[in-house]
């Protein structure tokens, strides 16, 4: 079955940098588009970004935009998040889904002094 899951959360200073992980199983990572969403407390989940079959593409939310990177490995079945410059309201449970309905289980980014 499918299955996500997420890792490299923790708490981080503003201004700071995390990295954050999703390796991916029972379907062909290679041929589908993977996305990050995160949801902080009292919020709706909200899309962060998108990632293309191969990586050649991606897409972010404007809040994010230039300070966030998606990256992916096919051949590990993986795909990434690179956060830079966080801020307190990037403070979230982040996701990885695949659509149609397949999320991991979460982790927690808090970014906080």
């Amino acid at each position: 079955q499918v299955q996500l899951v997420e890792s490299g959360g923790g708490l981080v200073q503003p201004g700071g940098s995390l990295n954050l992980s999703c390796t991916a199983s029972g379907f062909a990572f290679d041929t589908n588009v993977m996305m990050w969403y995160r949801q902080a407390p009292g919020k709706e989940r909200e899309l962060v970004g998108s990632s293309g079959f191969s990586g050649g593409w991606s897409s972010y939310a404007d809040s994010v935009k230039g300070r966030f990177t998606i990256f992916r490995d096919n051949a590990k079945n993986s795909m990434y998040l690179q956060m830079r410059s966080l801020k307190p309201e990037d403070t979230a449970v982040y996701y990885c889904h695949r659509a149609p309905g397949y999320w991991g289980q979460g982790t927690q980014v808090t970014v906080s002094s």
